[in-house]
């Protein structure tokens, strides 16, 4: 049973939602009360979210440990989709994954088919039970709410039975971007050179509470699950070109507009230098037990087209992110990933 057929079958037996349509005009006024009411309901659908997610997950996991696990052959390959494997070898035990973080895991499927996640479950030839949100940030990951998410998932194990394998998580880029990013940026000066030109006290004071969730996760992981191998990702060299999505962003070239930088060139140097700053942060938190980082950073040739906008890389580059997981992963655990 490959991935893509347990999908299938999974999908088929999970209840259809309803839709209400709204009409145009229909929208509440904006009142105190309305907009308490709208957060409720946006709380709601995301907590309903989530649990589709786990079914989902559940139902396609339970399916392939049921009937057997099997890579996908390639296109060519002509043979029933309910075929039985040729031989033992293209039976595997699938492992058991499941990933928080930012849009670098949650970005919108509608756009080339999604971010990081997606595309390693197709490497690896397993579900992976996907919790990420676009635009979260470790300090809410690792807040109460969230905090209390991983930490019934850590205890309870994978929902179709047995510990997690592995946990991947993406976290930190949005603490420090978008508007509270002017208070550690400096204003232009010519004389100083660009990557200089963050205040470095305010932006230490910024990476310490990224830091401090990454540390308090590790914690939680080494308490509730210590054989679930950890995976950080550090993000690559983004570009503050002043593209958004979707009227969302941009979220780097507002603040370099703020502090008078006169070029792209400058603008980048000084993200390079944050960016370098978190990487050797997750750096030093590898060296803990069962905690891998997966640095990035170079990846992407630094153009334009190598990103979607300002903070996502485009298709290509986030399948050769999903390739840096996939070889990490194989790394880990050789006799379970081709």
């Amino acid at each position: 049973m490959t991935l893509a057929e347990a999908k299938s079958i999974a999908r088929a037996k999970q209840p259809k939602l309803a839709v209400k349509a709204v009409r145009k005009g229909a929208l509440p006024p904006e009142s105190p009360a309305a907009i308490g009411v709208a957060r409720v309901e946006r709380d709601r659908r995301w907590h309903d979210e989530l649990a589709r997610r786990v079914r989902e997950y559940k139902a396609t996991m339970d399916i392939m440990k049921r009937r057997g696990a099997r890579r996908a052959r390639p296109k060519s390959a002509k043979e029933p989709a309910d075929a039985e494997p040729k031989s033992k070898s293209s039976s595997f035990v699938p492992l058991q994954i499941f990933a928080e973080g930012d849009s670098w895991f949650d970005y919108p499927a509608l756009f080339f088919g999604g971010g990081i996640i997606p595309r390693l479950e197709n490497l690896l030839g397993v579900p992976i039970l996907n919790l990420a949100k676009a635009g979260d940030e470790v300090r809410y990951m690792l807040g109460v709410e969230e905090r209390l998410l991983l930490a019934d998932h850590l205890s309870k194990g994978c929902p179709a039975g047995g510990p997690w394998d592995a946990l991947l998580f993406s976290g930190g880029g949005n603490d420090i971007v978008d508007n509270p990013m002017a208070l550690w940026v400096k204003d232009w000066d010519p004389t100083v050179p660009a990557a200089q030109l963050v205040h470095q006290q305010r932006f230490d004071a910024a990476l310490a509470l990224v830091r401090a969730g990454y540390e308090d996760l590790i914690q939680l992981r080494d308490r509730l699950s210590p054989g679930t191998v950890l995976v950080f990702q550090g993000y690559d060299f983004a570009i503050p070109d002043g593209r958004g999505i979707c009227h969302l962003g941009p979220w780097l070239k507002p603040t370099f507009d703020l502090r008078n930088f006169p070029t792209l060139a400058a603008r980048q140097e000084v993200v390079k230098a944050m960016l370098q700053q978190f990487a050797a942060m997750l750096t030093g938190l590898a060296v803990h037990a069962n905690v891998i980082f997966i640095n990035g950073q170079g990846t992407l040739l630094p153009q334009k087209s190598s990103w979607h906008n300002e903070l996502h890389p485009s298709k290509k580059g986030f399948q050769s992110f999903a390739n840096l997981f996939h070889r990490e992963l194989k790394a880990l655990f050789p006799a379970r990933v081709v």
